[in-house]
């Protein structure tokens, strides 16, 4: 085992949950030994075609990263690590969102309008109902130019966005990959949603946080009422012209929103779960084509984040 490798803990969590058919002949090529290399190319940022001989041919190793990010092999993963944590108890569910913008690679431009088929294994057609829900469409989402695939033009340049939301110990909790210009407040609800912790015994999956903290770009009327319509306590700053358009209605205005300095304090975690994600440079810059390759990337960093935390 060499750095940045899976250990023998680490490969007993994943190795239960990774698909045993390639639904052609025979059985899929050492899964350690590919994700090793998977894990190698998002840590360093090495093109494909430069991964050390000790991981296999380059070209199995990046079909099965491409073929992860599209089928949700990758989110499964993702939810299983949490799954274990929570059951532990180690999950802190006063959570943080935020988002984080990434260079874009000049070869991230020039993908395909229409995205390519995603191949789907004999395996999976007896896969349960529930797994399933957590896969979606088996057609990888993108296509239709740039937009579709994540990139987009910002004050940084060609660059696509990362939204996420963290626990209290720094784990990315759910991601979500959009162009550069697109705003935090648009994504809200959608890095909501995608919070889904399985349980390991009986049980619906966790989707609500206990409290939560986000910056002044979620300082929205619509943020702030699906919070309350949830139910879920909030932390977020009011805006300055919020402050004042309130102020001048006097008491037609309405209250200003509770807001506690103590708990606001607390939102750095989120920052230092960015700071963790970026120490990947596949993460940090983007060199993937494709909008769901390079979320499948993010994830695997986030996978290895939360076996090793």
């Amino acid at each position: 085992m060499r750095r940045g490798d899976l250990t023998d803990a680490e490969w007993e969590r994943l190795r239960p949950f990774l698909p045993v058919s390639n639904g052609r002949c025979g059985r899929w090529r050492d899964h350690r030994q590919v994700i090793d290399g998977i894990l190698h190319r998002v840590r360093t940022g090495v093109q494909w075609r430069d991964l050390p001989e000790r991981f296999g041919p380059w070209k199995t190793v990046y079909e099965r990263h491409r073929l992860w990010s599209a089928d949700g092999t990758w989110e499964r993963l993702l939810q299983q690590a949490q799954a274990v944590a929570d059951a532990a108890g180690e999950i802190v569910w006063d959570i943080s969102v935020d988002s984080t913008i990434a260079r874009a690679h000049q070869h991230a431009a020039g993908a395909r309008t229409e995205p390519p088929p995603t191949s789907v294994s004999k395996g999976d057609a007896t896969r349960t109902a529930a797994r399933d829900d957590v896969v979606g469409s088996r057609r990888p989402a993108g296509g239709g130019g740039a937009g579709g695939e994540g990139l987009g033009r910002s004050r940084d340049g060609f660059t696509t966005k990362l939204h996420l939301s963290a626990d209290g110990r720094c784990r990315p909790l759910s991601l979500i990959v959009t162009p550069g210009q697109r705003t935090d407040c648009t994504q809200f609800i959608a890095v909501m949603e995608k919070i889904r912790v399985l349980r390991l015994g009986p049980g619906r999956p966790r989707v609500k946080p206990e409290s939560l903290a986000g910056d002044k770009a979620c300082s929205k009327g619509p943020v702030r009422d699906y919070l309350r319509r949830r139910g879920i306590r909030h932390t977020i700053p009011e805006k300055t012209d919020s402050q004042a358009a309130r102020l001048r209605k006097g008491s037609r205005g309405g209250r200003p929103p509770g807001f506690d300095e103590e708990r606001y304090k607390k939102r750095n975690t989120v920052e230092r779960t960015i700071n963790r994600l970026k120490q990947s440079r596949a993460v940090a810059t983007r060199y993937d084509k494709r909008g769901n390759v390079y979320l499948g990337t993010v994830t695997a960093a986030a996978i290895a984040i939360w076996l090793r935390t």
